[in-house]
């Protein structure tokens, strides 16, 4: 009986030395290293935003105090960058920021997905979203009531199949009937509101929180106004705009616009490094991506460029992630329809 326990004792007590160890060559490994965050969008946008004040403070919260810098991988919605994540080496060096519904897009079978989100090791999202639909003046489509009465589709811009300006057109479309043109291949929101500004299109529909970070100015003069909102209830700052749900005129379509964009929205701007990441690395990355993102210095910075925080941690984000992999495949089969066609 002794013996038995002696052994139990040392089997417990290697395994906490061998834990100790691992940790300790974790927290060692980033020291002198550089990582890179490889932003799946082109810079100017929301994204690229977020993740240039994150790289300026996070390697403060994470031992060794290694460099970070911000890579541009732009196309097709983010999954060019998503993709190349998925085969990276997995040493916790590349962190990809992509959209992070793209874990909804693969289970529709969205053409070009070379991945499977479930994956991924997923660090965390900096914001849980609103959707907004943001036109321009000059298009004349000011109101709801004005867009509802259009004459002509309203065109709206969009990146790719599968990302959230794309997504969400098709669906105000299908689900709710409003008179769209979706015009894809932009290769990023900064695109889309030049071509907005240039007349090429109205406007297009993605996070409000990135919208009026970037087109503060157009939003100031009453250039841009702010149409539509997506979510179970209106944003603090858009207390007078329609909210989609409101156009929903079956449980169907509520359910739709609640599945394909106000959940996704959650975990848009997502970061993750690649599969097979080791366990102790990812957890050094979850508790310096939470912790950058209650800095101090760092909120700073987000409230001067008017970047909402509201984070989801990295755990958080795997299940809703995993959430998407169990829906009805009823529903998916409509989303594929509209979509898709």
């Amino acid at each position: 009986m002794i013996v038995e326990k002696l052994y139990i004792m040392a089997v417990f007590l290697a395994f906490i030395v061998s834990t100790l160890a691992q940790t300790a060559n974790a927290q060692e490994f980033y020291k002198g290293q550089t990582i890179q965050i490889v932003v799946g969008f082109a810079a100017g946008g929301g994204f690229d935003a977020y993740s240039r004040a994150i790289a300026r403070h996070m390697g403060r919260h994470i031992p060794g105090n290694p460099n970070i810098i911000v890579v541009n991988t732009a196309g097709a919605g983010s999954v060019i960058a998503a993709n190349q994540l998925y085969k990276a080496k997995p040493n916790g060096l590349t962190i990809g920021n992509f959209v992070g519904y793209s874990a909804l897009n693969q289970v529709l079978g969205m053409p070009g997905i070379e991945f499977d989100a479930r994956r991924f090791r997923w660090i965390g999202v900096p914001i849980s979203q609103d959707g907004a639909c943001a036109l321009t003046s000059a298009s004349g489509i000011t109101s709801l009531p004005k867009w509802q009465a259009s004459k002509t589709p309203v065109k709206l811009g969009a990146s790719a199949v599968g990302n959230v300006d794309y997504n969400t057109a098709k669906i105000l479309k299908g689900v709710i009937g409003l008179p769209v043109q979706v015009i894809s291949g932009y290769k990023g929101t900064s695109e889309v509101r030049l071509a907005a500004e240039g007349g090429e299109i109205a406007g297009s529909c993605w996070q409000w929180q990135a919208i009026k970070a970037t087109w503060k100015s157009a939003l100031d003069s009453d250039k841009v106004g702010i149409t539509l909102q997506f979510g179970p209830k209106p944003h603090p700052d858009l207390p007078n705009v329609p909210l989609a749900q409101s156009l929903a005129k079956t449980d169907e379509a509520r359910i739709l616009l609640k599945t394909a964009i106000e959940n996704p929205n959650l975990i848009t701007i997502a970061y993750a490094v690649a599969p097979g990441t080791q366990d102790d690395r990812v957890q050094i990355l979850r508790k310096a991506f939470m912790e950058t993102v209650k800095d101090p210095a760092f909120l700073e910075e987000a409230k001067k460029s008017n970047l909402e925080i509201n984070p989801v941690r990295g755990e958080e984000t795997e299940k809703i992630v995993d959430a998407f992999f169990s829906l009805d495949p009823k529903l998916l089969e409509k989303l594929r329809s509209i979509v898709l066609k």
